[in-house]
């Protein structure tokens, strides 16, 4: 009986392992061209000098420089006259030195009530 079901496997596997046949090798295959080499290179050339066609973003190439109606000296002045003004879109921090603000208590007083508020004898009655 154990020799049967031995068998019967071996042949199932037999079976599975002539499927799984890897493809054969053809060797290398043979490129027939009708062009001649120095027609290639000139066409090889070309395209190297040309735009490329599948670039994108930063990689398509410089811009075309656009003609603008102002002069340079008009945008010149114009920027020191922006620079000289602060950064007109910063917020809080980057914003410039804060005003310096005076408080009306006394330095001993705050440094007392901070002390006192520390060791949980201030106004909470801890």
């Amino acid at each position: 009986m154990k020799t049967t079901k031995l068998l019967f496997a071996a042949a199932v596997l037999s079976v599975f392992a002539v499927g799984a046949s890897a493809e054969e090798y053809q060797g290398v295959l043979q490129f027939q061209s009708t062009a001649s080499r120095a027609a290639v290179h000139a066409d090889a050339i070309a395209a190297a000098h040309s735009v490329d066609p599948y670039a994108e973003g930063a990689s398509a190439g410089v811009p075309v420089a656009i003609a603008s109606a102002t002069d340079r000296a008009a945008v010149h002045t114009q920027a020191v006259a922006a620079a000289r003004a602060g950064d007109l879109y910063a917020e809080a921090a980057s914003a410039g030195t804060a005003p310096r603000l005076s408080g009306t208590l006394a330095r001993a007083a705050v440094h007392a009530e901070a002390v006192a508020v520390a060791h949980g004898i201030g106004s909470l009655g801890l």
